[in-house]
């Protein structure tokens, strides 16, 4: 497989330090990352840093632009910084079907998007189709019938879809799947003192399905595509520090967390499951690999497969370029993935070397009431004010380092409201992971909206609250409860982290 795209050029290094010409100027700093034809200063800056306001330690940097997210860490290392920069640049990368030249072979043969930036854009959240509309860039659908694989426990994928819809195919020469259409059931939710929000709950409508009716044992489950803040730190909290969350839960009997046991396809065995809405990925790297087949419809050598049903004759039959008769040098039943291992190896790199924006905001008094209130509200039990890395993650710079994610990456009841009836492993359909909350006010900056919660359908902090149920009812009813101006400081609260 080849790339139109070539690597940037390093800047040189020298006597220990990173030196850079930028601007006619000489500078030296703590890393250097030069992405695409632009190049990317990454200040070591968490020494200036108000420490309420360090969200992650020394991987913090001070940015509220729309490139928050997509900074990298000021701690880069000389070695880190080549692959990091590949890692950006393919991450952003078109894939096309050969022999196109404008990008990567190994498009589709269906898909939902072309490049992994157009699901994340600005490294941040999808948002949520308008009433009407179809699915947006980063809004897919998973599918699903009842019952697990025997050998992994992965929900078992629809026998004419697969496990994910499909909105788009080669043109011309494999049909998309289908397309699913956002309707929104609304009601009123009244707080105590009389004020009233409506909330908003997607309902979904397909058309022009190819292979048939999706029928009423197809489990159906919209996803928005989450933002790719601290992802490498995520990943560094042990899992005896996971495990021991549950078991304080378990004991205090406030609520009771649980961790997914999921697939894990390097080692073939069942492993901690840390990343997605149902935390059904357990690496960084898998979750890569599982957007390039679902997503792109490349595989890798983790997912060998096209993504082509048997009912799906033309998706069979398109010429894929990891089989012999692609693009060129196999024999045989020779197998070489479209997706090779060292640009999996770079974009996991570059997700776990991103940086956290700092906390906006932290001297306000209304922010520091909020901060009171979200704790007496119990919203802390789940979304956990601090984690601590361990002493060996994959990235060095993130050994032993004070977070604040605000999750316990573990998998809660929240009740039938918010349920999407579909199991992923050990989870059930009333079960999420607790999304991280860092960064989460700069969405509006990031993305341009403040769409929440696994389908988008809360359009504020606010809405998201009042969605929660199950486990996290009571923390939703003494916020329901609280006074106007408390309810504020509340939300004041969660979007300066």
């Amino acid at each position: 497989m080849m790339s139109v795209c070539t690597g940037s050029p390093l800047a040189i290094f020298d006597l220990g330090f990173y030196w850079l010409k930028y601007m006619n100027r000489t500078i030296r700093i703590g890393a250097v990352v030069l992405l695409g034809s632009a190049t990317l200063l990454a200040v070591a800056n968490s020494n200036s840093i108000n420490p309420a306001a360090l969200t992650a330690g020394a991987f913090t940097v001070s940015d509220v632009s729309e490139n928050a997210f997509a900074m990298p860490i000021p701690q880069l290392a000389k070695e880190q910084a080549e692959p990091h920069a590949m890692g950006k640049e393919q991450f952003n990368e078109a894939w096309v079907v050969a022999p196109d030249p404008g990008g990567v072979w190994g498009l589709g043969p269906t898909f939902n998007e072309d490049r992994c930036i157009h699901c994340h854009i600005n490294n941040g959240r999808a948002k949520a189709p308008e009433d009407g509309n179809e699915a947006v860039a980063g809004m897919l659908v998973r599918l699903s019938i009842a019952g697990a694989t025997e050998k992994t426990g992965a929900p078992l994928p629809h026998p004419n879809y697969g496990d994910q819809l499909q909105n788009r195919g080669v043109q011309d020469r494999v049909p998309a799947e289908g397309h699913p259409i956002f309707r929104y059931e609304t009601r009123e939710v009244s707080f105590a003192d009389g004020e009233k929000v409506t909330l908003r709950k997607p309902k979904l409508e397909f058309k022009n399905l190819q292979f048939g009716e999706l029928g009423e044992d197809a489990l159906i489950s919209p996803r928005a595509a989450q933002a790719m803040v601290g992802l490498g730190l995520l990943e560094a909290v042990p899992e005896e520090t996971i495990f021991a969350l549950a078991k304080e839960q378990e004991k205090q009997g406030l609520v009771s967390g649980k961790a997914n046991y999921v697939w894990d396809m390097e080692s073939e065995k069942s492993v901690l499951g840390r990343f997605g809405w149902k935390a059904n990925q357990p690496s960084i790297r898998q979750q890569v690999a599982a957007a390039f087949h679902g997503d792109i419809g490349a595989t890798t050598y983790l997912f060998h497969e096209e993504n082509c049903p048997a009912v799906q004759t033309a998706c069979l039959d398109l010429p894929s370029a990891a089989k012999c008769g692609g693009q060129g040098g196999c024999t045989g039943n020779t197998f070489r993935p479209e997706v090779v291992p060292s640009r999996l190896t770079n974009i996991t790199l570059y997700l776990q070397t991103l940086a956290v924006p700092a906390r906006r905001n932290v001297e306000d008094p209304g922010v520091q009431r909020g901060e009171k209130l979200f704790a007496e509200a119990n919203c802390s039990a789940c979304h956990i004010p601090e984690l601590k890395t361990g002493a060996k993650p994959a990235v060095a710079a993130a050994a032993n380092l004070a977070i604040h994610a605000y999750t316990d990456l573990l998998l809660h009841d929240m009740g039938t409201d918010l349920a999407d009836g579909r199991p992923d492993f050990k989870a059930d359909g009333n079960e999420w992971r607790t999304a991280p909350l860092w960064g989460i006010g700069l969405l509006p900056k990031v993305n341009g909206h403040s769409d929440l919660l696994h389908d988008g359908r809360a359009r504020n902090v606010t809405e998201a609250i009042l969605w929660h149920g199950g486990e996290a009812e009571k923390a939703r009813e003494a916020f329901r409860a609280m006074k106007k101006d408390d309810r504020a400081a509340l939300v004041k609260f969660v979007e300066s982290l």
